[in-house]
């Protein structure tokens, strides 16, 4: 079976989005059998809007905050902080990026 390539920008977005919405559902009913595991009365729509909107939410912070990271080491962002207050910084080392 040949894996199906994703091309360009808009594509690997659609993937990527489409992977968190399949992890948030995996969650939501994940966390709904849970809840009826342990006694919780029967949640109502509103309860399953909520509890989706709020999986989805978390998913798609955390997901937003690894591309900031992932982004900010590529592009060397983390490299160009001025440091020379660090007090564990030693003197000599990267005076040149000061500004």
């Amino acid at each position: 079976m040949k894996t199906p390539q994703v091309e360009g920008r808009a594509g690997r977005f659609l993937l990527a989005l489409g992977l968190a919405v399949v992890i948030a559902a995996v969650a939501v009913l994940g966390l709904a059998g849970y809840w009826r595991l342990i006694g919780g009365g029967p949640m109502s729509v509103h309860g399953w809007i909520a509890m989706g909107l709020g999986v989805l939410c978390t998913v798609g912070l955390a997901w937003l905050l690894m591309s900031l990271a992932f982004r900010s080491d590529r592009e060397g962002w983390d490299d160009r902080v001025d440091n020379h207050l660090d007090p564990g910084r030693d003197e000599t080392e990267d005076d040149d990026l000061r500004y």
